[in-house]
């Protein structure tokens, strides 16, 4: 029998949105401007239907000149969404106002025109004017923000609202990872990181909700890591990975990165060690055997990597020619070990040797990382530098002071391959709980500490000689209010703890086998639960008096623990 739906909609569609709606009340009014009257009705949760008897609403009201009344609210988390504005009334001018709606990440974004400061409607519109009348629900397009600015702009007239709704699009999905240990500020860490990433998993699987909601290959690697320590499998990677794969041509490089084509062979790596998908990586096995032996050349014969293109590593070493040269060293290195790995698995041992063979080659080589951290990681990881050396020489020189919000995990992640797992940690809190420090509910695009030398924090109006720390930094494609408070590339704390702290390491591909090995630093216990495809291993480890770490360890009955 046909439904309704066969017989009214004409072109049906096979896709559907695997995301829900969820409506936010703010938390706070940051401030009113002009004549507002009863705004704190806007922090009272209400039901989202308007009715003909209205008994408690906000009034925003102009007069025929003076400040156009306006009110700032904050939902006290970023999310990404749209905004309903619902409006019980229109007095004067025929009934229908114009209305300014803007969103921010920070409360002076929200604050700030279109225009000023390198405020924009790239990606998502954050800027608009609506024409709203009685009785109406009128909802903006998406974006990612935490504070909605609403002003009045008609003359002589008042509109009153209901409510300011926050409507939060989201997966809704089940943290099946956790993490808690005896610093607080660590479980923040943890928490905030594994939020970052959950914002990114939408319709694909983007680097951030505001700007940039695109798939970029090379930002998932960190954000895939991310969502197997907290999800486990999940049907956004795979349905990412394809799409770039398919629009991107052997001889073209992803998103038109060099090292994003290598990002991609390394994610996959990933997720063929959680989950042993044979038959999903046989998909991959024309298009990466191609691209290996696109790649196999890009070795010199005195072991140099000459990768060509649009050579990129992360923001912070954008200029500096010989940081990505050695860091591009290290990541190629990484890629060949493997390519070579996978091809074995699918049985392709003339790939896979000529893998070994290029791998060898850039052994030849000893690249300088020029100081960089980010460079000095993957030549650690890879095994090109010995990681104690790079440590000692390049990565605890300065603390938390160099980091980069992309290669933290791997800066990380570096420290933990030469022992320092107490100055990993130390960095951690420092860095990342930095951003906290200034405001933040979810981890930005990029960071510098020494950023937050006299700013403001992004939850208040900045004061007199304070400086703006989203509005007055950054650089590239981020610069001022362009940068993204939320992008998934930031989210390396959260496997690394669970990798590192926790101990979990996958020794057989699908989680046949697998190691667990605490590193608990100065911390008294860790606890927490890591996603498999038999179900969720639960870890306990306390320090004992005598510094040695009991442990605590459930697991299912398919999985084989190492010792």
């Amino acid at each position: 029998m046909a439904t309704l739906t066969d017989k009214y909609v004409a072109l049906r569609s096979e896709q559907t949105d695997p995301r829900v709606r969820r409506y936010l009340t703010p938390k706070r009014v940051v401030l009113t401007k002009g004549t507002v009257k009863n705004e704190r009705s806007l922090l009272i949760e209400k039901d989202n239907q308007i009715s003909l008897n209205e008994p408690v609403f906000c009034s925003l009201i102009n007069g025929e000149d003076g400040e156009n009344a306006a009110v700032l609210v904050d939902y006290g988390i970023e999310f990404s969404g749209s905004s309903r504005i619902m409006v019980v009334s229109v007095d004067g001018n025929g009934g229908r106002a114009d209305i300014l709606v803007r969103t921010g990440e920070s409360v002076m974004e929200a604050l700030t025109p279109l225009g000023e400061k390198n405020t924009t409607n790239d990606h998502a519109t954050r800027d608009r004017v609506m024409n709203v009348g009685f009785f109406s629900a009128n909802e903006t397009n998406e974006s990612g923000y935490r504070f909605l600015y609403v002003e009045l702009l008609t003359k002589k007239a008042s509109v009153n609202l209901k409510a300011l709704q926050g409507v939060f699009h989201y997966r809704d999905l089940d943290y099946v990872g956790s993490f808690e240990c005896s610093d607080t500020r660590l479980n923040k860490i943890w928490e905030t990181a594994a939020y970052t990433a959950h914002l990114n998993m939408q319709e694909y699987l983007w680097d951030g909700i505001k700007r940039d909601r695109l798939v970029w290959i090379g930002d998932m690697h960190t954000e895939v890591m991310t969502i197997l320590a907290t999800f486990g499998k999940q049907d956004v990677v795979p349905k990412s990975l394809d799409l770039v794969r398919d629009e991107t041509p052997i001889g073209t490089w992803m998103n038109g990165i060099t090292a994003y084509s290598i990002w991609w062979l390394m994610i996959h790596y990933e997720w063929y060690m959680h989950f042993a998908d044979i038959e999903y990586l046989k998909e991959q096995h024309e298009y990466m055997r191609a691209l290996l032996l696109e790649l196999v050349p890009c070795v010199g014969e005195d072991g140099q990597e000459n990768l060509p293109g649009h050579r990129f590593l992360d923001w912070p070493n954008n200029a500096d020619e010989d940081a990505k040269h050695a860091g591009l060293q290290g990541m190629l290195k990484l890629a060949f070990d493997q390519g070579a790995y996978l091809m074995r698995q699918l049985g392709d041992e003339e790939t896979a040797a000529k893998c070994d063979e290029a791998g060898e080659r850039l052994k030849r080589y000893k690249a300088d990382s020029h100081g960089s951290k980010q460079a000095a990681s993957l030549l650690s990881l890879s095994g090109l530098s010995d990681a104690k050396q790079i440590n000692d020489e390049v990565l605890t020189p300065g603390g938390a002071h160099g980091y980069s919000t992309f290669f933290g995990f791997y800066t990380l992640a570096a420290k933990a391959k030469a022992g320092d797992y107490e100055g990993a940690l130390r960095d951690m809190k420092e860095y990342w709980g930095g951003m906290l420090d200034m405001g933040a509910t979810t981890f930005w695009e990029d960071f510098d500490l020494n950023w937050m030398e006299n700013a403001a924090p992004i939850n208040e109006v900045v004061p007199e000689g304070k400086i703006d720390i989203h509005g007055d930094y950054g650089a590239y494609c981020y610069v001022k209010f362009r940068h993204s408070l939320c992008h998934g590339w930031a989210s390396g704390p959260c496997p690394w703890l669970s990798r590192y702290v926790l101990g979990v390491q996958v020794t057989e591909p699908g989680f046949k086998k697998v190691r667990i090995t605490p590193h608990l630093g100065d911390l008294t216990f860790a606890k927490g639960t890591y996603p498999t495809p038999y179900g969720p291993i639960e870890i306990t480890h306390y320090t004992r008096d005598d510094g040695t770490i009991k442990s605590e360890i459930l697991m299912p009955q398919e999985i084989e623990l190492e010792v």
